[in-house]
């Protein structure tokens, strides 16, 4: 019988142990286990992987340490654009939502395409227009906005950068260290889960880079780059340089290494995250779950928010090079 488990990530990156404010690191940890342990109880009482990764990412969306939903980061233009994408590893149906700022939960606006429309993936008024329609929450643009954010996008503005973190508090001495370096982070969310029933499924949410163009799409809401799952192989959900990851179809690739050569997850994700990626300057890392259960979270930068937890298990997160506890 297959223990059901969820594994999160919250974004991948560079230590800055030197200026880590220890606060902002149990504040990191603690919302981390709070949140496999709402999966967890989701898989507890007989629910859908499908249920638990939603929760999961959702939850990750609320939570402004986190770069999805509120306290999500600012373009160039001083505006929000959000991405997300749900897959269920048991039909292969998939849903997913690109450039919205609108939707409070876009990880909900992805399961509602996946669920309620004939198509996968669905981009800004439009998906918006949809969410409503399904009578999901909407709220103004400035819901997601946030006095650190938009701090953040002043001082990378200044500086001309582009940063594929959510805050950029590095470039700023006054403000307290974040334990992953902000100008070497990916701010993705995700999570993936195998249920009681040996269904897998992930979901992955973002809100892009600090400073980024208007309309630029990464990897989070692309089907077999940010997100992938198949009951037959694994649940992957990646966090990192979106165009590397997309290039590289990294999510998908794993899976393919696995039904194709027979690998393991752990070595078909350690030949895509450690050997593949890093040729094409692809940095950051994945969490997966494997058709019988089994989990890895692998990452070629220095750390990585993460955290598991199998049902009946005390949930457990890492942020660096370090076992999870």
């Amino acid at each position: 019988m297959i223990q059901p488990v969820i594994v999160i990530h919250g974004g991948a990156g560079a230590l800055t142990r030197s200026a880590m404010d220890q606060e902002l690191e149990n504040n990191y940890r603690q919302s981390l286990k709070a949140i496999v342990k709402a999966g967890q109880e989701i898989l507890a009482a007989g629910g859908s992987a499908l249920d638990a990764v939603s929760e999961a990412v959702r939850q990750l969306e609320e939570n402004p340490l986190f770069n999805a939903g509120y306290g999500a980061v600012f373009t160039h233009e001083q505006t929000h654009e959000l991405d997300a994408c749900m897959m269920d590893g048991a039909t292969l149906n998939s849903g997913a939502v690109c450039a919205v700022a609108k939707i409070r939960n876009p990880i909900l606006a992805a399961r509602s395409v996946m669920e309620n429309s004939e198509h996968v993936l669905l981009t800004g008024k439009g998906a918006e227009a949809f969410a409503k329609a399904q009578n999901l929450e909407m709220v103004d643009p400035d819901f997601f906005s946030t006095a650190t954010r938009l701090a953040q996008l002043k001082r990378v503005s200044q500086s001309a950068q582009v940063l594929l973190d959510h805050d950029a508090q590095a470039l700023d001495a006054d403000q307290p260290g974040d334990p992953l370096d902000p100008d070497k982070k990916y701010g993705t969310v995700g999570a993936v889960a195998i249920d009681v029933h040996g269904h897998l499924a992930a979901a992955t949410s973002t809100g892009g880079m600090t400073n980024k163009m208007v309309g630029r799409i990464g990897d989070s809401p692309i089907i077999g780059a940010g997100c992938y799952a198949n009951d037959a192989t694994v649940a992957i959900s990646s966090t990192g340089t979106g165009e590397a990851f997309m290039k590289m179809v990294a999510a998908y690739d794993v899976s393919a290494l696995m039904a194709y050569t027979g690998a393991s997850l752990n070595e078909a994700m350690n030949t895509v995250v450690m050997e593949k990626l890093p040729k094409i300057a692809g940095s950051g890392g994945m969490v997966g779950v494997d058709a019988k259960g089994n989990i890895a979270l692998i990452f070629n930068s220095e750390g990585m928010y993460r955290g598991f937890g199998y049902v009946g298990d005390e949930p457990r997160v890492g942020i660096y090079r370090e076992t999870e506890q």
